[in-house]
């Protein structure tokens, strides 16, 4: 538990004060009504269809900030290096990040630039971005990226494909076990020693914590213990919590995945996820004094620090995620996700008291459940998403607030129901494959008796297939 946990920078505020802070700090932004400023290509949304003096607004200081449009362009972690017309809600992203790298993350104070993203995605296109120029840029490759790789697990967000076709690099991705998803050791030192024969000693390392299809979490010893056998190797390190940033380091206070090891030099979180934000808000955190590798030097209208890929973004997106860090607080938020981690301990306990083979990691809201024990039926009804469409080996329980006990009692029911039916059609299945193989042992052409034994299977099992399509009935 984290009572014991220090937030010098996280404190639950009331929602009073909440408004309050906010509607000061639009105070402190341009008003695009009063202020004779006219040099900005921006203005408040559009009053005709968002009308600004509509009666919802007064409950909601989120939708008032959407409203005035502010435009958070660039990094606010230093104000002094940003837009003038917006300061007032720059100023609550800053806190933000603040909070995110210094208390969640643990970085020393002051030590970490950052920004509010449109998500996971932008995140690491971002960081792989920075990581590539800073090795252009000291190597003198003059943009020759050839010796540079992403090194990444199977199970790694495909963001991490998106970034090498985008930034023009080869990425390698390591083996996992099937049922631990823990990277293949053997595996990794083959492929190092096949980077390095091709001429490839930079390596951007990305680590995973909490995968949205297992929650499994990479150790990144598991991956310098390899890389420490081969010092011709620079690597740069960056950890993807797109899921598990708002999570892990709350039902694993103690995870080693922060800035405490040096190692590490940016995360990605996502902040639509787990913290339930409006969907295209995400955070990109990285130490200071890197971010200079991704400033684009032709942006000389812009002031202070662009060095974001998206460029403009809705200072409304930093509101939403300060409301809701401030009104629960630490203590708060790490009881609201130990209470999803304990939710779905119990639901995996019992899968695995019925002999599921499932995988699950500690700590973690995810169970994912191998493709034998569902039927068509469980995986439609409950959306349980597979972790390929076209040919599913697992699919996923992932335990969200919404996701309450009654439901979880009801898939149980479901679910119980449906392993009866399975182990009915393996049973008649078995019988069917005794009896056929008796009855046509006397056929004097092996060719006519293996083709009959196909056909009355494969009728057999039809007939039995859109029999499992239709819905189970409850007593």
């Amino acid at each position: 538990m984290t009572y014991l946990n220090v937030y010098p920078n996280w404190k639950r505020l009331s929602k009073d004060r909440i408004d309050q802070n906010i509607l000061e700090a639009l105070s402190h932004n341009i008003n695009y009504y009063d202020s004779p400023k006219m040099g900005v290509p921006a203005s408040h949304l559009d009053k005709q269809e968002f009308a600004p003096d509509s009666q919802v607004l007064e409950g909601s200081t989120y939708l008032k900030t959407l409203i005035n449009n502010p435009n958070h362009i660039g990094v606010h972690t230093d104000t002094d290096l940003s837009e003038p017309y917006f300061a007032g809600t720059q100023r609550l992203e800053a806190q933000v990040i603040k909070i995110i790298s210094e208390d969640i993350l643990k970085a020393l104070p002051d030590s970490v630039d950052g920004y509010v993203s449109s998500g996971g995605t932008e995140g690491n296109i971002q960081a792989i971005w920075v990581y590539r120029n800073l090795f252009n840029e000291v190597h003198q490759l003059h943009k020759d990226y050839s010796s540079i790789a992403v090194l990444c697990s199977e199970d790694a967000h495909y963001s991490m494909d998106k970034a090498a076709n985008l930034l023009n690099l080869t990425i390698t991705k390591i083996k996992v076990n099937t049922d631990t998803r823990v990277i293949d050791s053997d595996h990794l030192a083959i492929t190092i020693e096949a980077l390095a024969s091709q001429g490839i000693d930079k390596i951007i390392l990305v680590c995973n914590m909490m995968t949205t299809m297992y929650g499994s979490v990479d150790q990144l010893d598991d991956y310098m213990s390899v890389l420490n056998n081969h010092p011709e190797f620079k690597v740069k390190v960056h950890v993807d919590g797109a899921y598990g940033g708002f999570f892990l380091p709350f039902t694993h206070p103690d995870q080693p995945l922060n800035f405490n090891d040096s190692r590490i030099d940016s995360f990605t979180l996502d902040a639509h996820k787990m913290l339930q934000s409006p969907y295209g808000t995400g955070i990109f955190v990285i130490r200071k004094g890197l971010l200079k590798y991704s400033l684009t030097d032709s942006a000389q209208y812009v002031a202070g620090m662009d060095c974001t890929l998206v460029g403009s973004r809705s200072g409304a997106n930093a509101i939403s995620i300060y409301k809701i860090l401030m009104n629960y607080g630490p203590y708060d938020w790490a009881e609201r996700m130990l209470a999803l981690a304990d939710r779905t301990t119990r639901l995996k306990n019992q899968l695995l008291n019925w002999n599921v083979r499932l995988i699950h990691f500690e700590g973690s809201n995810i169970v994912a459940i191998h493709h034998s024990f569902i039927t068509p039926v469980i995986a439609t009804t409950y959306g349980l998403v597979p972790d390929n469409h076209h040919h599913p080996q697992w699919y996923k329980i992932v335990v969200m607030d919404h996701v309450k006990g009654d439901k979880i009692m009801q898939f149980l029911q479901d679910f119980k129901a449906s392993q009866l039916e399975l182990d009915h059609h393996k049973q008649d299945d078995e019988n069917d494959t005794t009896f056929l193989q008796q009855h046509f042992d006397k056929l004097s052409t092996s060719h006519v008796r293996h083709r009959l034994l196909f056909m009355t299977l494969s009728r057999k099992r039809n007939q039995k297939n859109a029999k499992s399509l239709e819905p189970i009935t409850k007593n």
